[in-house]
């Protein structure tokens, strides 16, 4: 609960801001790249041995301010949660586990949220929602399983070059517009 905490504040004082003006292509294509190549970083590093079981309250907390981060458009939640859990020293599959863990409130909060916002425009909101809401259940539980397996044996670098190329061609696009 404590590495909810940063993220739900900073989401309720900063909505306006960041769905006013921080969608930006240059900032996202900065922010893929500036954090996938830190989640590299920490991933090379040598890897921790702690277990969530080990975890203590000041880790948590700073995994949960990086994880306020991530509402800047471009930093990927799971990423920087990840790279935080890294550089307190839990190993890579503890590491994954706890930002997916994370994954859950944040993901509950927005969603009651979006909920609620719809329900006060008058928007039709059944059958659409829960449909909605189960299915995207049911497909983060297949990538989670499958990432978690992934990360036993192998490192994170794949996702590292994924977000340097997506940051390096939302470059290329802006300056083919500019």
């Amino acid at each position: 609960m404590l590495a909810t905490l940063p993220v739900a504040v900073a989401g309720l004082l900063l909505q306006g801001p960041i769905a006013a003006g921080a969608r930006q292509v240059g900032l996202i294509a900065a922010t893929s790249i500036v954090f996938g190549l830190l989640l590299g970083w920490a991933d090379r590093r040598r890897a921790g041995d702690l277990d969530m079981a080990s975890f203590g309250w000041a880790a948590a907390l700073f995994v949960g301010l990086a994880q306020a981060l991530s509402l800047v458009p471009g930093t990927s939640r799971a990423g920087v949660t990840i790279t935080a859990a890294l550089l307190v020293g839990l190993s890579r599959p503890a590491a994954v586990r706890f930002a997916f863990l994370l994954a859950v409130p944040v993901g509950l909060l927005v969603g009651a949220k979006n909920v609620l916002d719809l329900v006060d425009a008058g928007g039709e909101w059944g059958a659409e929602i829960a449909i909605g809401f189960l299915v995207s259940g049911l497909s983060a539980y297949v990538a989670i399983r499958w990432l978690l397996r992934w990360v036993r044996h192998r490192n994170l670098s794949g996702f590292v070059v994924y977000r340097v190329i997506l940051g390096l061609v939302l470059l290329t696009q802006l300056a083919a517009k500019g």
